[in-house]
């Protein structure tokens, strides 16, 4: 084992044996190369909070698809070797663990741009480039000095310290890479770190630098953020630092509270922000997450003030159902089978709430299983998490009420199988039977089937289906081709 682990400060990094192996193998190849290396940034950061990383990189004094392209040849079977030679960098993946190589560089920006010109450089320049000081760290690979860490801006002391802060002068790391704003935010998120004040002040300094990034990379940091432990930190921050107000204006539509004659509503921002930290206790899926997001989003459209009542939202849910796609357009999110789930969840996220009133009928029931389908349990969640009230008795109660009503949709679910329901009538057999093609009369079959069997009017088996059929074809005029069945 070429590297075991590396101690100081009190501190330990420690490789399990396939890390060690892997690392140890690039070290070997790097010094029969003759071709320095460190390893850098997130792998050691990790490393030393005990934090799980999945990827490591090396950084080389010279040619790092040429140490690639040796450290392959080291395992067995070789890994395939990505390289992209316009920047010197290259990267393969052997049991699980993601390597990339990349020469040690100095850059320089323009204004206009966050794409650097770039030119070889020392370590000292390659640690100098990085957004923070906790991702400047370096581990030396090479035989003198194998295993000592190379720490130039204190990075160790901020991770005891738990502090996000740049290397050098935050308004130069902001404006020559204004993406570095949403990284430290995210960090910041992912491992409940504090933003350093100065590097605060930068991001507020520089935020409208975020204009020359791509919306792909936004987003990919927004989503990050999302799946963070307590996505609240990182949506708060964005928020505070006038970030949020530019890359995602709907969501800051949501926050303030107005009042009239002494009334208010509440401020449905930091509501959002407490049902996405609520469901993310349950759930790790982003787009249930998103859904959490966007619940609420149609309120600012539909809100007024009714005399002698207060404040209403009515329809928001259907608003914000139609905003969507229009808002997973715009952050270039999927259109398909995730836009609909979330859609689906936006405008279903007030019915379940509507169950838990006395007297609801299993119509109401089969309906709502109807609608819901396999994505009932997150429906279910996201309105559980959408309780945020401060008072715990009202909570425990409206808790309570939820789980009377899953009882209730298990009960009627086990009688009538509508969950994921398929009618028992296609319209393959109408259109056969009656002799004709897709029409209007085939649709307006298949409708009166479905709504008598979520009616409760005719059970959900064929012959019952069979018959209405035979009776809504004869009020349209259509007669079997055949006679029909018995």
């Amino acid at each position: 084992m070429i590297l075991d682990f590396v101690t100081f400060a009190a501190m330990q990094i420690s490789l399990s044996d396939k890390e060690a192996d892997i690392i140890g193998k690039i070290a070997a190849a790097a010094e029969a190369s003759g071709i320095p290396a460190w390893l850098v940034g997130g792998f050691v950061r990790d490393k030393l909070i005990g934090r799980q990383t999945m990827d490591a990189d090396i950084v080389t004094l010279g040619d790092g698809i040429a140490l690639a392209q040796a450290a392959a040849e080291r395992f067995h079977p070789r890994p395939q070797v990505s390289f992209f030679k316009n920047f010197g960098t290259a990267h393969f993946r052997v049991d699980g663990l993601d390597v990339e190589f990349v020469g040690a560089r100095r850059e320089s920006y323009t204004p206009e741009s966050r794409n650097p010109l770039v030119e070889p450089g020392s370590l000292e320049d390659d640690q100098l480039r990085r957004d923070f000081t906790i991702n400047a760290l370096a581990i030396s690979l090479n035989l003198a000095d194998r295993g000592q860490l190379v720490d130039p801006f204190d990075g160790v002391g901020d991770l005891e310290r738990q502090i996000i802060r740049t290397p050098t002068d935050p308004d130069r790391t902001f404006s020559d890479d204004p993406l570095r704003m949403l990284r430290g935010i995210r960090f910041s998120s992912q491992l409940g770190f504090d933003i350093d004040d100065e590097t605060w002040a930068g991001i507020v300094r520089n935020r409208e630098r975020i204009s020359i990034v791509s919306q792909e990379r936004i987003t990919d940091e927004l989503n990050k953020i999302i799946l963070s432990p307590q996505p609240s930190v990182g949506l708060d921050a964005l928020y505070r630092t006038g970030l949020l107000h530019l890359i995602f204006p709907q969501m800051t539509d949501l926050a303030g509270a107005e009042y009239i004659d002494g009334m208010g509503h509440k401020d449905n921002f930091h509501h959002t922000l407490q049902v996405l930290d609520n469901i993310s206790k349950h759930s790790q899926d982003l787009w249930v997450r998103w859904a959490a997001i966007l619940h609420d989003i149609g309120k600012p459209a539909t809100k007024r003030f009714e005399e002698g009542h207060g404040w209403t939202f009515h329809g928001h849910e259907v608003v914000g159902g139609r905003m969507v796609p229009r808002i997973f357009q715009k952050l270039k999110l999927p259109q398909g089978e995730n836009m609909r789930l979330v859609r689906k969840l936006v405008e279903l996220h007030l019915r379940p709430i509507s169950l838990t009133q006395e007297n609801i009928t299993d119509s109401a029931i089969r309906r709502l299983l109807f609608d819901a389908g396999e994505d009932l349990e997150s429906l279910m969640l996201l309105c559980e998490a959408d309780i945020t009230s401060k008072n715990m008795a009202k909570v425990k109660r409206f808790l309570l009420n939820f789980e009377m009503v899953r009882q209730r949709l298990a009960e009627v679910e086990e009688s009538d199988r509508i969950r994921n329901w398929q009618p028992p009538i296609t319209g393959e057999v109408i259109m056969s039977l009656f002799g004709i093609g897709p029409s209007r009369h085939v649709g307006d079959i298949k409708n009166a089937i479905r709504e008598a069997i979520l009616d409760g009017e005719i059970p959900n088996e064929y012959d019952a289906a069979y018959r209405l059929m035979l009776a809504k074809a004869a009020e349209l005029g259509l007669s079997p081709k055949d006679g029909g069945r018995e």
